[in-house]
């Protein structure tokens, strides 16, 4: 389960040359992306044959939850680090915000055309449309594909694609703008991290 979920929400890499980007998509998805400050609603993962439910809530910038229904797994990224708590154990794995596709996804200003994201391919089919994006310069790490409804333009799926060619798609259900999440929503409420020398530390 553990490396599924960062498959999902750590890989990213440089597509080979030559694909079409269509700047308008870029335009309209970076738009949409930029005026989201809050959203919640469901999700399905699909990875290797197996498929997992759960909520997912974001807030703009840098603040992203996922709890799965049937797995003792949560995923919390605080605005500078993403943590994968898993429950049954009591333990806890940290990766930096800035290196996963959500990192992308929430930050505070979104640019698709000239920061770090190179989006490297772009599709327009009937009712979506997509982009298939990495952070510049990490070639041979992943890429992730983001779908997008047309109209109106609201978050549909994404997809990630690791290094070994491992592959996770995560499509979204009634996402709804929202805002008013509690105070300490996105934060862990009580953990344990492995200490070798002095055994385990807890904190709130």
């Amino acid at each position: 389960m553990k490396k599924i979920i960062f498959v999902l929400l750590a890989a990213l890499f440089v597509m080979p040359g030559g694909a079409a980007v269509d700047k308008n998509l870029v335009v309209a998805a970076e738009k949409y992306l930029n005026s989201i400050t809050g959203l919640q609603g469901g999700f399905t993962q699909i990875a290797n044959g197996k498929s997992e439910q759960g909520t997912f809530s974001m807030l703009r910038p840098g603040q992203v939850r996922l709890d799965y229904k049937n797995a003792p797994i949560q995923l919390i990224a605080d605005g500078k680090d993403l943590y994968f708590y898993d429950k049954s154990l009591d333990q806890i794995t940290t990766v930096p915000l800035t290196s996963t596709p959500a990192g992308i996804l929430v930050r505070r200003h979104i640019d698709l055309q000239n920061a770090d994201i190179n989006v490297s391919e772009t599709a327009n089919n009937k009712n979506t449309f997509s982009l298939k994006m990495n952070l510049r310069d990490q070639e041979g790490l992943g890429h992730m594909t983001v779908v997008f409804n047309k109209s109106p333009v609201v978050l549909k799926s994404w997809s990630v694609v690791d290094a070994t060619s491992n592959k996770t798609d995560v499509v979204f259900n009634d996402l709804v703008p929202k805002t008013d999440f509690g105070k300490n929503y996105f934060q862990l409420s009580r953990h344990k991290t492995v200490n070798t020398n002095d055994g385990d530390d807890f904190y709130d």
